[in-house]
């Protein structure tokens, strides 16, 4: 019976040759390979980063008083000098008529001494009157003129105590909460807003201490904290929405100082804030780019997760497949990771469709 059905098969294979009929081909893979080789790449950094103004300042009243007149309100764009708060100023008006009263008291009393002691001194050159008396008017002359100094005192103070019932705006910014109400009783315990200087805002992160001698380049001393901020990249901001800020940043202050507890320096970026859209607390990303050099970089399509393994498929001199184990770096760009085991540069791997490759399997490549 075999016998039979194997002649029949021949049978049929040689009709179908003699009628000139064609045989499938083998078709082509969808699979597609990759040259192993090392290039430069770069590799963005991320940071958790908090904006705070270049000039935050607590604003308090350095007087006491009843608060008469708000002049902002929360979120004003203010300038330098701009009057906030005033606080009543009587009782301080008072007290400067009054120090005004004493100082032209303490004028007559030295105009007065000032004649005492002149007419005793061309007495005693006459030996009219004793060094006695010439020396006691003299004395009397120098309290006079103390007096009077400390009557001008008393009058400057009470005109900075004067201009201190009128708050003005200690830097150009943004104003924040306020949490008091006019005729509220306020004294300088008492704080009146949060002004946070925003034409400039610092993004502040910790960054660990690995990662900063990843940023010292070759021939930069770490030590050397200015020319390591001057080799720094730009920076940009990421706002928790994922909208980037348009402005670059640039690295302005990194501390020399690891924190024992964390482990990190606190590092510190600039950005430029003309549109006023920046303000103090808002939470981002900053993100620097640094270079990696000569490092070997494969797609991410080229790595196959494997439970806790990351495997890539390598092929053979006879265009199978072997799978072998890698250990890599992520780029963060979302596309590419770095080798760092596993392979060696002019290795060939499998690209497209490595999640579909088994292990043996004869790899075809696409026709060019």
């Amino acid at each position: 019976m075999k016998i039979i059905k194997s002649t029949l098969m021949l049978g049929i294979l040689t009709g179908l040759v003699a009628c000139d009929v064609n045989m499938p081909k083998e078709t082509q893979s969808s699979f597609e390979t990759l040259t192993v080789k090392k290039s430069d790449i770069e590799l963005p950094y991320k940071f958790s980063a908090r904006m705070k103004g270049q000039n935050d300042v607590t604003v308090t009243p350095q007087v006491s008083g009843q608060l008469m007149q708000i002049c902002v309100s929360e979120g004003q764009q203010v300038k330098k000098g701009q009057t906030l708060f005033i606080i009543d100023s009587r009782n301080a008006q008072l007290e400067l008529e009054a120090a005004q009263a004493n100082l032209q008291a303490a004028l007559a009393q030295e105009n007065s001494a000032k004649l005492e002691y002149e007419s005793n001194k061309n007495l005693f050159e006459k030996k009219i009157v004793s060094t006695y008396m010439l020396s006691n008017s003299e004395n009397s002359y120098k309290q006079a003129q103390a007096a009077v100094a400390q009557a001008r005192a008393s009058v400057n103070r009470a005109k900075v105590n004067l201009g201190f019932c009128t708050i003005t705006a200690p830097v150009s910014g943004v104003i924040g909460e306020i949490p008091v109400r006019n005729g509220d009783q306020v004294s300088p315990m008492t704080e009146l807003t949060m002004l946070s200087g925003n034409t400039t805002m610092y993004a502040e992160f910790s960054v660990t201490e690995a990662i900063v001698e990843a940023m010292v380049q070759e021939g930069v001393n770490a030590t050397d904290m200015k020319k390591l901020i001057a080799e720094l990249p730009e920076a940009t901001f990421v706002m928790k929405s994922g909208t980037e800020y348009p402005h670059k940043g640039r690295v302005v202050s990194l501390t020399g100082v690891v924190n024992a507890a964390t482990g990190s320096l606190t590092a510190k970026v600039s950005f430029p804030n003309p549109e006023g859209v920046l303000h103090s607390g808002i939470q981002g990303t900053v993100v620097m780019s640094f270079a990696e050099k000569d490092v070997m970089v494969i797609p991410q399509n080229a790595v196959v997760r494997l439970q806790d393994k990351s495997q890539v498929y390598k092929v053979k001199a006879d265009s199978t497949a072997t799978a072998v184990d890698v250990t890599m770096q992520d780029t963060g760009n979302g596309k590419d990771f770095i080798i760092t085991s596993g392979l060696n540069v002019g290795d060939k791997i499998v690209t497209t469709g490595a999640n579909n490759v088994t292990e043996g399997q004869k790899v075809l490549f696409p026709e060019q």
